[in-house]
C-alpha cells in the first residue's frame, strides 16, 4: 500500500519543471496518457475476454454432398435423426456464440411422429468437450494474425517509449541538474521583492530623468562656463571634450528619490541570487546540450511515430471476425478445417482506429515542434523588449543552453524572462548595493569609523564595501578619504559639501565622478594617491585636477604601458609640487619633463626592474628632493649632477658599490641631504669632504669597515648614519663634528668609544646597539642634550653614574638590559625615572620608529 505523503510526491514531480513545457508538451503529455489509458485497456480485455470459437467445417465429398467432414458414422438402429433435414441443414450455419466449455454438437429439434417426443435435426459431430477446447487454442495461434494478438502490448511499448521521450532531458544526468538550477532559480528571482521594486521604480526613475535632462544639461553648460579661468563661455567644456574624459551621468537640478529601503532578509536573499544568476550564466552558456537533447528527442518522436503509423496501417485490414483455420491435427479430430470467429475483433479494430487517430494527432504536433526548433535560432535569446520597457540597458543577450531555456519559458510565460532579466542587469544589481549599503552604513556609523592619523587629520577607510555610501558626504569635517577595494566607486555631487577635504586615497577603486564632484575636485583637491593593477585602470579626471598639489600612482607602469599616458595628460597638473612613482618602470617616462617648471618632488619606487634610462632628469632643474627606490642602480646616475637646485638625494636599496662620483656633487650647492643606505658600498672615498654644504648622510646597511678621516670635515653634518656595516673603529676626528645631533652605529664591530666622540655636545641621539663595547665613558655626562641613547647588545658590565648628568635622558628613551640600568645609583635613576613632558615623550618615540 501507498501512504498519502508517498501519492502526493509523484504529484509534485511534473509542476516542478512545468514553466519549461511548452502547450505543445503538455498537449503530447495528455495525448500520452490517452493512449496508455488505451492500451492498458486494450490489454486488459485481451487477457479478460480475448478468444476464438471454431467448429468443423464438413467434407461433402465423403457423403454424397451431405457427409461429415471426417469418418462416416453409423447407422443408429433406433435413430431419431432425420438424414433428409441433417442433410438440408448442412448450409446452415455451423458455429455457436457461447464459451468453449458449452461447446456441444448443433442439432436442431422438430416434432417426432411419435407424439410427445422431439426430433433432432442439424449436424451431429464426434468431437467432445476437450476437442473443441484444443482446436480453439490451436486456432487462436494459427488462425488470428500476429498484430490481432499482440496490438495492445505494442501500443503500450510505443506509447511508454514516447512518454519517456518527451521527459528525457529532465531526467538525463546533464541536463537534469542545470534544468533543476535554472527552474530554481528562476522562480525565487520572480517572486523576490526586489524584482517588483526595481522594475517599478526604475521606471520611474526613467521618467523623472527625462523631465530633468533638459534642465540639467542646460545647468551643467552655464557651470561649466562660469568656471573657466579666462572667462571664455565655452572653454570648459571644449576642455573636456578633448581629453577624451567621460563622466558618469548625473542629476544636477534635483536629485531622483531614492528606491524603497528593502528588508534586510530580502535585501541579502536579492544579492545571492544576483551572485546565483552570474554563476549559473558562466556555467550554462559554454554548451548547447539541453538544446540538442530537446531536439534529438523530438527527432526520435517522429521518426516513432513515422514507423508506428507505417506499419499499424498496413496491419489494420487484417483484424477480421471470420477466419478459416487449417491446422495440422486430421489426425487427433479427423477434420482438416474448422470455422473460427474472433470475439475481440470489432473492438479491437475501433480501438486500433482510435490509436492511429491519436499517433497522427501527436504526430502533427511533432512536426510542429521540429518547425518551431528549427525555424529561428533559439540558441540566442535577446532581452531587447525587457530593456525598452525596464530602462535597464545594460541587460545583456545570453546564448546556446541558457538562450533556449529562456526561450521555453516564454511559450509558458514571458513575465517570467521579464523579471528573470532584472537579475542580469549590472545597474540593478548596483542599484541593490546601494539601497543595501545606505542602509548599513548610516551617518553614525560612519561617524564612529572616523579616526584622527598622526598628523592629526580626521581619516575615514572604507574597505571592501558595494559602493561609496550616500552618507560619507555628509561628514563635512573630513579631511582624508580613503577608498579600497571598492569595485563600484561613485562620487556624487554631493561632495562638495566636504569643504575640509584635501586629500583622496583610491586603492584599486575606478572611481566614477560626476561632473559637479569633478569640478569641486578640480578646484579644492590637494593630494590623490591611486593604487592600481594597470596603468588603464587610471581614471581619466586625474590628469584635469588643476590645483592638485601632491599625486601618489602606485602600479604597473612599465615601459610598453607608458604611451597610454599621453604628453598631454600631465600638462593640466599646473600645480604639482609631488610625483610618488611605485612601479616597475625600466625608464622615466618623457612626459615628465611637462612638470619640470613646478615639480619640486620626484619619486620613484621601483620592484627590482633596472632603471635604464634616466635621461629626462637633466630637464627636472627646479627639483628639489629626488628618491629613486629599489632601481638596481650599479653607480650614481650623471643625470644628478645636473639637478642645480637639488636639496635630498635617496638612493635607496640599489645595487650600488662605489661612490666615486660623489665628487660631482660639489656642484649641488644645495645638496644638504645625501641617502645612500641599504647598498653593497664597501668604502667612502676622500672626496666627499667636497661636498661641504651636507647636513644629513645616510650609510646604514653597506659594507663599509672603516669610515675615512675627510668624512669628519664636513662640519655642517648633523645626521649620521652607519649602522650594520663591519665598522670597528671610530675615528678621533668625530671630535670635529660640532653641529652632529644623530650618531648611529648600531650593528658594527666598535670596541672602545673614543673620548672626542662626546665633544659633540650638540647630540640628541646617540646609538650604540649590538657592538663589543666593553665601557662607556664617563664623560658622556657632557652631552647634555642627550635625549636619546641606545646600549644594548655590548659587552658592558656597568654604566657610569655620569649618565645623571644628561638632563634630558629618560628610561623610556634608554634602551638598556635591566640588570645595567638596576647598577645605577638610586639618585640617578631617580633623575632619569622623572617623568617628563608629553612632547619630549612624543619626539623619543617618533626617534625610535624612525630608526
Amino acid at each position: 500500500m501507498f501512504t498519502l505523503t508517498e501519492v502526493a510526491s509523484l504529484n509534485d514531480i511534473q509542476p516542478t519543471y512545468r514553466i519549461l513545457k511548452p502547450w505543445w508538451d503538455v498537449f503530447m503529455d495528455y495525448l500520452g496518457i490517452i493512449m496508455l489509458m488505451l492500451a492498458i485497456f486494450s490489454g486488459t480485455m485481451q487477457l479478460t475476454r480475448d478468444q476464438v470459437v471454431c467448429l468443423p467445417i464438413l467434407d461433402p465429398s465423403l457423403d454424397g454432398g451431405g457427409g461429415f467432414l471426417g469418418p462416416q458414422p453409423p447407422e443408429p438402429t433406433d435413430s431419431l435423426w432425420n438424414k433428409e433435414s441433417a442433410v438440408g441443414e448442412q448450409a446452415a450455419p455451423l458455429m455457436a456464440r457461447r464459451p468453449p466449455e458449452n461447446i456441444a454438437p448443433t442439432i436442431h429439434f422438430t416434432q417426432s411422429p411419435v407424439i410427445g417426443q422431439p426430433q433432432p435435426t442439424g449436424v451431429r459431430t464426434k468431437l467432445d468437450f476437450q476437442q473443441y477446447v484444443f482446436v480453439n487454442q490451436m486456432c487462436y495461434h494459427v488462425a488470428l494474425p500476429w498484430y490481432s494478438k499482440y496490438f495492445p502490448y505494442l501500443a503500450l511499448i510505443h506509447t511508454i517509449v514516447l512518454m519517456v521521450s518527451s521527459n528525457f532531458w529532465f531526467k538525463y544526468p546533464k541536463t537534469s541538474s542545470k534544468i533543476e538550477h535554472f527552474v530554481s532559480i528562476l522562480g525565487k528571482c520572480f517572486e523576490s521583492p526586489w524584482t517588483t521594486k526595481a522594475l517599478s521604480e526604475t521606471a520611474c526613475e526613467d521618467s523623472e530623468e527625462n523631465k530633468q535632462r533638459l534642465a540639467g544639461a542646460s545647468s551643467l553648460h552655464k557651470h561649466l562656463s562660469m568656471s573657466s579661468e579666462e572667462g571664455s563661455p565655452n572653454q570648459s567644456a571644449p576642455m573636456l571634450t578633448k581629453s577624451g574624459v567621460t563622466f558618469s551621468v548625473e542629476k544636477l537640478v534635483s536629485e531622483v528619490p531614492s528606491m524603497t529601503i528593502l528588508d534586510k532578509k530580502d535585501g541579502e536573499q536579492a544579492k545571492a541570487l544576483f551572485e546565483k544568476v552570474r554563476k549559473f550564466r558562466a556555467h550554462i552558456e559554454d554548451s548547447d546540450l539541453i538544446y540538442r537533447l530537446y531536439a534529438i528527442q523530438t527527432v526520435i518522436k517522429t521518426v516513432k511515430f513515422i514507423l508506428i503509423l507505417c506499419y499499424t496501417m498496413t496491419f489494420v485490414a487484417s483484424i477480421d471476425f471470420d477466419h478459416v483455420c487449417e491446422p495440422d491435427i486430421k489426425h487427433l479430430t479427423g477434420y482438416a478445417k474448422f470455422q473460427c470467429t474472433h470475439n475481440m475483433a470489432f473492438m479491437l479494430k475501433k480501438l486500433l482506429v482510435s490509436y492511429i487517430a491519436l499517433i497522427c494527432v501527436y504526430g502533427v504536433i511533432c512536426i510542429y515542434t521540429l518547425f518551431w526548433l528549427f525555424r529561428r535560432p533559439l540558441k540566442e535569446y535577446s532581452f531587447e523588449k525587457v530593456r525598452e520597457e525596464s530602462s535597464f540597458s545594460d541587460i545583456p543577450d545570453v546564448k546556446n543552453d541558457f538562450a533556449f531555456l529562456l526561450h521555453m519559458v516564454d511559450q509558458y510565460d514571458q513575465l517570467y524572462s521579464k523579471r528573470f532579466g532584472v537579475f542580469l542587469s549590472e545597474v540593478s544589481e548596483n542599484k541593490l548595493r546601494e539601497i543595501s549599503l545606505n542602509h548599513e552604513w548610516t551617518f553614525e556609523k560612519l561617524r564612529q569609523h572616523v579616526t584622527r592619523n598622526p598628523q592629526d587629520k580626521l581619516e575615514l577607510h572604507l574597505f571592501m564595501l558595494s559602493g561609496v555610501p550616500d552618507a560619507v558626504f555628509d561628514l563635512t569635517d573630513l579631511e582624508i578619504l580613503k577608498l579600497e577595494l571598492i569595485p563600484e566607486a561613485r562620487i556624487t555631487a554631493k561632495i562638495s559639501q566636504m569643504i575640509n577635504l584635501q586629500e583622496l586615497h583610491f586603492y584599486h577603486c575606478p572611481a566614477k565622478v560626476e561632473q559637479t564632484a569633478f569640478i569641486f575636485l578640480r578646484d579644492h583637491l590637494r593630494c590623490l594617491h591611486v593604487k592600481f593593477t594597470d596603468v588603464a585602470e587610471i581614471p581619466s579626471w586625474v590628469y584635469l585636477l588643476k590645483n592638485l598639489r601632491e599625486l601618489y600612482l602606485v602600479g604597473n607602469l612599465n615601459s610598453e604601458n607608458n604611451k597610454c599616458i599621453a604628453l598631454e595628460s600631465l600638462r593640466d597638473l599646473r600645480h604639482l609640487k609631488v610625483l610618488h612613482l611605485k612601479s616597475n618602470l625600466t625608464k622615466i617616462p618623457t612626459n615628465i619633463t611637462d612638470l619640470s617648471p613646478h615639480l619640486l618632488k620626484l619619486v620613484i619606487h621601483n620592484d627590482g626592474t633596472k632603471l635604464l634610462v634616466l635621461n629626462s632628469l637633466k630637464k627636472m632643474m627646479n627639483l628639489a628632493d629626488l628618491e629613486l627606490h629599489n632601481c638596481e642602480l650599479e653607480r650614481i646616475p650623471h643625470a644628478i649632477f645636473s639637478l642645480t637646485n637639488l636639496q635630498e638625494l635617496d638612493l635607496k636599496s640599489n645595487n650600488i658599490r662605489t661612490i666615486e662620483e660623489i665628487i660631482s656633487f660639489q656642484h649641488l650647492k644645495r645638496l644638504i641631504c645625501l641617502k645612500l643606505w641599504y647598498n653593497k658600498i664597501i668604502n667612502i672615498p676622500l672626496s666627499i669632504s667636497h661636498v661641504k654644504n651636507l647636513e644629513s648622510l645616510y650609510l646604514s646597511h653597506n659594507k663599509l669597515e672603516s669610515l675615512p678621516s675627510p668624512l669628519f670635515t664636513l662640519l655642517k653634518l648633523r645626521y649620521l648614519d652607519v649602522s650594520h656595516n663591519s665598522i670597528a673603529v671610530i675615528p678621533l676626528e668625530v671630535g670635529f663634528l660640532q653641529n652632529l645631533q644623530h650618531f648611529a652605529i648600531v650593528g658594527n664591530k666598535v670596541e672602545v668609544l673614543p673620548k672626542q666622540l662626546f665633544k659633540c655636545t650638540k647630540l640628541r641621539t646617540l646609538c650604540l646597539s649590538h657592538n663589543c663595547i666593553s665601557s662607556v665613558p664617563e664623560k658622556i655626562g657632557q652631552l647634555s642634550q642627550l635625549t636619546h641613547l641606545e646600549l644594548k647588545g655590548n659587552c658592558l658590565d656597568r654604566l657610569p653614574a655620569q649618565l645623571g648628568q644628561c638632563g634630558l635622558l629618560r628610561r623610556s628613551c634608554l634602551m638598556v638590559e635591566d640588570h645595567l640600568y638596576d647598577s645605577l645609583p638610586i639618585d640617578v635613576k631617580e633623575s632619569i625615572s622623572q617623568e617628563a613632558s608629553g612632547a619630549f615623550t612624543n619626539g623619543c618615540k617618533c626617534l625610535t620608529d624612525g630608526r
